[in-house]
């Protein structure tokens, strides 16, 4: 099966199929259901390439060569995480910005250390014996809470506002911490002695913030005139992929000025609507986003399916994927529980134990880290990149699967004893 047009047959009829069957069926979460069924379908498929001589297998290995690496850094993310985040009010990042920053600055880089440092020692138990700067990089992958998880799953369940926006306003800008992190151990894998954190940081966080800014800015200045609904929409598409592509060149956080161009042309908007004191008509533009971002995340989650059997044939996979599992959860924990008692008040009258517990099980993995696990291939050995490739792919279905779909189950469990 070669091509973009027999892939993007498969994927969507995948997505159509499963979809309606979760629909009328098993009714568990949407993003959720796909994932889960198309890993469900592979395992199907390979059982059934065991007993027909190995065809279906041939059908996986060419299924699998979808690169998710090029699918989301390379084509659409800017475009889901701008769906994601365009209807989040500014109002709110000012009035949680300590809460924000310390979650998406501080636990992001306590995790990743933790974690690294906890695997570090796993490795040499299970006989890998990896380096520091190797662990550290693993760190900085998988610590960063996926925005597109956070925004797609865990917004259908219900938490109250303060802890929900909490949620996805970390996922969000956390990424952006993440890239420096893993730009910064990365040199130290490579050996890379002149890369410095705080300039890397200071590079893919400000730069991306200006670049979001500037450009939605002046995009903006067409889409409040314009008062053709198309147009509109397409100048939201123009600002976002041409701030993602703008950072692409500078060196910057694509994400994070996704993130920015979402968040100020929301705001914009809410301007605009207050000042002339009229109904702005949106609604084929929200329509739009709203299709855009529910296709894009099926797709995303039909490929993560797809592609969980390559860790089957990975050395040291079981062993990777308990490890990576444990040192992740207890890495999120201690680094909120260590963030809790410096980013101030707690939002809904959550105590800091309470609020731990909700956002360790709600962190929540996805694409991102997969692409940034597999851009890792030409700075490791094939071993070392198994492992980690194999421990973050366990990580993600951890995190969406099982704690996704028991989310609701442990927020009710937290909120019984809160309220």
């Amino acid at each position: 099966m070669e091509g973009f047009l027999p892939q993007l047959v498969l994927i969507l009829l995948l997505i159509v199929l499963f979809g309606f069957f979760n629909e009328k069926v098993t009714k568990l979460n949407y993003e959720i259901s796909l994932m889960l069924f198309t890993i469900i379908l592979m395992f199907v498929a390979l059982a059934v390439s065991l007993l027909l001589g190995g065809n279906a297998e041939r059908i996986i290995k060419e299924v699998q060569t979808i690169n998710i690496n090029e699918f989301l850094m390379e084509g659409v993310i800017c475009f889901m995480l701008f769906a994601g985040c365009c209807n989040i009010r500014l109002e709110d990042f000012e009035k949680n910005a300590r809460q924000v920053t310390v979650l998406a600055i501080v636990a992001t880089l306590l995790g990743a250390l933790i974690y690294g440092f906890m695997f570090y020692g796993l490795s040499y138990l299970f006989g890998a014996k990896l380096s520091i700067p190797v662990c550290l990089m693993f760190g900085s992958i998988v610590a960063p809470t996926d925005p597109i998880a956070a925004t797609g799953i865990l917004k259908k369940f219900g938490l109250p506002k303060g802890i929900s926006f909490l949620i996805e306003a970390e996922s969000l800008l956390n990424d952006g911490v993440g890239a420096a992190l893993f730009v910064f151990f990365s040199s130290m894998v490579v050996a890379d002695s002149n890369v410095k954190f705080f300039e890397v940081m200071g590079k893919q966080l400000f730069g991306a913030v200006l670049v979001g800014v500037l450009v939605t800015l002046v995009c903006y200045i067409v889409f409040a005139k314009t008062k053709d609904n198309t147009r509109r929409i397409t100048v939201s598409l123009l600002a976002v992929s041409a701030s993602y592509l703008l950072c692409e060149i500078f060196g910057f956080s694509g994400p994070i000025a996704s993130v920015v161009c979402g968040v100020l042309f929301a705001y914009l908007r809410r301007v605009e609507k207050k000042r002339k004191n009229i109904e702005i008509e949106t609604k084929e533009y929200t329509t739009f986003w709203e299709i855009a971002d529910y296709l894009f995340n099926s797709v995303l989650y039909i490929m993560l399916g797809l592609s969980f059997l390559r860790i089957l044939n990975m050395p040291h996979v079981l062993m990777t994927s308990i490890g990576a599992i444990i040192c992740n959860t207890v890495a999120r924990f201690v680094s909120l529980f260590i963030s809790s008692n410096i980013m101030g008040e707690i939002p809904d009258g959550y105590d800091k134990l309470s609020f731990v517990k909700l956002l360790s099980w709600g962190a929540l993995r996805g694409g991102l880290s997969i692409a940034l696990a597999m851009s890792t291939q030409n700075m490791l050995d094939a071993d070392t990149y198994h492992i980690v490739l194999g421990g973050t792919y366990a990580v993600v279905f951890f995190t969406t699967v099982v704690q996704g779909l028991s989310m609701k189950q442990v927020y009710n469990r937290i909120s019984k004893k809160v309220g």
